[in-house]
């Protein structure tokens, strides 16, 4: 076991879920004072200006999947945030196995959500969950056309609302 406990649970939990970096928990990141955004660009962040602030953008441009690319050098917010399994987990509120299953179910929740988006037309991947949802649900409808094409809006709103409840009850509490 190594010096810190609380590393040990951050490399079971984090590389099996990635939900604060992909896109899905979070659509941006401000950056803090004290990050230094000429480092964090050249390390390949990609920083834009959110009501003035600097922040980026959700996928995170340095999250490959499992592991933050830039872990040692990553924004202030970024240091800050621990997901509540993971808080929970670190607190031994609850053991490590429990939290992969809670991920691993998110993680089932959000590739239905992220397949009814595609059917649905969205396949821009390098947008946040939320800025994907909010665009599909933006189209018009055309209540003669097929039916299924508003059957599939139904659908998505329920899996959407589904995995937002788990995402809220396990990851942002």
């Amino acid at each position: 076991m190594s010096a810190n406990p609380a590393n040990d649970f951050v490399a079971q939990l984090c590389p099996n879920c990635g939900l604060c970096c992909n896109g899905v928990l979070f659509a941006d990141v401000q950056l803090q004072k004290e990050d230094d955004i000429r480092r964090l660009v050249e390390l390949g962040v990609v920083v834009k200006s959110k009501a003035r602030r600097p922040a980026f953008l959700q996928p995170c441009a340095c999250f490959d999947g499992k592991l933050c690319r830039i872990h040692a050098e990553r924004p202030k917010q970024c240091r800050a945030f621990e997901c509540g399994l993971l808080r929970r987990v670190q607190a031994g509120e609850m053991d490590a196995d429990d939290a992969r299953q809670r991920i691993a179910g998110a993680r089932r929740r959000v590739e239905t959500v992220l397949e009814l988006l595609r059917r649905l037309g969205d396949r821009n991947e390098t947008l946040a969950l939320t800025k994907r949802y909010a665009r599909v649900m933006r189209q018009a409808i055309d209540l003669a056309g097929p039916a299924k094409a508003a059957a599939g809006r139904g659908e998505l709103m329920l899996a959407v609302d589904n995995l937002m409840h788990v995402l809220h009850q396990d990851f942002l509490k």
